[in-house]
């Protein structure tokens, strides 16, 4: 874990549970794409980049999910590096209480105020093409979260975040956070007809062919969809939808499964009732949905 490995001649990825992306830029300058989920994250980063006698210029944060930004603050701490986010992921990166709230709907409990959940505020600035530095483009990749970007170099790598999951953690878990299933479903789309020498999902494996794995989450994707509208086949309220996905797929409930496949579950049935495939009403004071 943690180990510095080449992709390409400018461009590498350090091994951690979010991979984090480092690209050289001019002389001994590189910048990060994510910096990891905490201040310990950060530090085993520095010691890298300490190790190469390489100075770190700035960080590329592809989104604001506490894995991704949490070494944030300790790096630009101990080298003054500038970060960059998209769109709502710098607002978010910036006042990480955002995410937790989010999730939850409201003032989250101490329960979910933990480094994986909510990073360390860090000084991001929202990311232009200006700030962009040379050899190094963004791409929308939005879905996942609000406004999320991978990263392509000039040389033929793509960084593709979240994206993607791995087919094994999609074999496990059946579903995975979602934001915006709509544009998740355009964003795979795209994915699976890009072209590169390398891509390298945040939490998968680099692959020269990234097709396969964008098909295989887009099915995913649409057999969750499938799944819920069999259990709204009568009407049936959110939490009733909740915990039959989590008895039928085997997982466990907890404080931070519950927000973050409930968020999940509520984007799918927003998505579902805006497509017009189900529909919502209010009996006794109670929300259901029901199968059309």
């Amino acid at each position: 874990m943690y180990e510095l490995i080449p992709v390409s001649e400018r461009c590498f990825y350090i091994q951690s549970p979010a991979k984090i992306g480092l690209v050289r830029m001019e002389g001994r300058e590189v910048c990060l794409i994510d910096s990891g989920s905490d201040k310990d994250a950060g530090r085993k980063v520095r010691q890298i980049l300490d190790a190469q006698g390489w100075t770190l210029r700035a960080i590329y944060n592809t989104h604001s999910n506490a894995d991704h930004i949490g070494g944030n603050r300790y790096l630009q701490s101990q080298t003054g590096c500038r970060i960059f986010a998209p769109g709502m992921e710098c607002a978010f990166t910036r006042f990480p209480i955002l995410e937790p709230s989010f999730l939850y709907g409201g003032y989250p409990c101490q329960d979910l105020r933990h480094k994986f959940l909510l990073a360390q505020e860090s000084g991001a600035e929202e990311l232009t093409a200006q700030a962009m530095p040379c050899g190094l483009e963004a791409i929308a990749l939005p879905g996942h979260f609000f406004s999320m970007a991978g990263y392509r170099s000039d040389d033929g790598v793509v960084y593709l975040a979240d994206c993607l999951a791995s087919r094994e953690t999609l074999d496990k878990y059946k579903i995975v956070f979602l934001y915006d299933v709509a544009a998740y479903l355009d964003t795979l789309l795209r994915v699976e007809g890009m072209a590169a020498d390398r891509f390298v999902p945040a939490h998968a494996e680099v692959t020269a062919n990234i097709g396969p794995l964008a098909r295989y989450n887009r099915d995913r994707t649409l057999e969750t969809a499938e799944k819920i509208l069999e259990v709204c086949r009568e009407p049936s309220c959110f939490e009733a939808v909740l915990q039959r996905l989590f008895t039928d797929y085997g997982l466990r409930m907890d404080f931070q499964q519950y927000v973050l496949v409930g968020s999940t579950v509520r984007s799918y049935l927003s998505w579902l009732k805006d497509t017009g495939m189900i529909q919502a009403s209010f009996e006794d004071n109670l929300l259901l949905w029901q199968k059309v």
